[in-house]
């Protein structure tokens, strides 16, 4: 497992603001998945997106299921669903209990590939996680973290980012929406590779 600092992890208080604002302050952050069997993969953030309790495309809009049960919990948990019955995404939660509010991870580019990565991602290393399903196969993060704190302890966590960006921070509109397309609530490092594709 990465040794990290505690004053590097990303805690609950940091994360316990809306959306909208802890969404930017990812972006540039490292996402860290240990496994079993002592493999630790290191990633940037390169794109997020924030969902709210007032977006039409939330899924936690008209209220909780047992599906968004964990968009519901306290700062600091891991919102995981699956979409298409194939691909997961992962979301970190944000803001207050009963609040359904998260940043879906978008991009992230790793230090290294994993053993697992397929000739594929060998062959556009930069490209290999630029998607929320992407990301999520490549650090095999999957329902078991649906509901997890994000802590070391859990194998899935977050560090914060230098005090400045290498690049500057694009917002946007966010992908793929049928609702709510008009809000600019997407964040993407500029001419960054791993940044996924509309």
């Amino acid at each position: 497992m990465s040794v990290s600092r505690p004053d590097s992890i990303v805690d609950t208080l940091w994360l316990a603001r809306p959306a909208t604002e802890v969404a930017p302050d990812l972006v540039g952050c490292t996402l860290v998945r240990s496994l079993a069997d002592g493999c630790c993969l290191r990633s940037q953030i390169v794109e997020t997106e924030a969902y709210t309790p007032t977006d039409p495309a939330c899924h936690g809009y008209r209220g909780q299921t047992r599906r968004n049960a964990a968009m519901f919990g306290r700062a600091g948990l891991s919102y995981v669903y699956l979409i298409y019955g194939l691909y997961h995404c992962f979301n970190v939660v944000t803001d207050c209990p009963g609040l359904a509010s998260a940043v879906l991870i978008r991009a992230v580019q790793l230090s290294h590939l994993p053993p697992w990565a397929s000739p594929k991602d060998h062959q556009a290393p930069h490209r290999a996680a630029a998607g929320p399903g992407k990301l999520c196969r490549l650090l095999k993060i999957d329902q078991q973290f649906n509901g997890a704190v994000l802590a070391p302890e859990t194998g899935l966590w977050l560090e914060h980012r230098p005090t400045t960006l290498s690049q500057p921070l694009v917002q946007t509109t966010r992908i793929g929406l049928s609702q709510a397309t008009d809000l600019p609530w997407r964040w993407y490092l500029a001419n960054s590779p791993a940044v996924s594709k509309p």
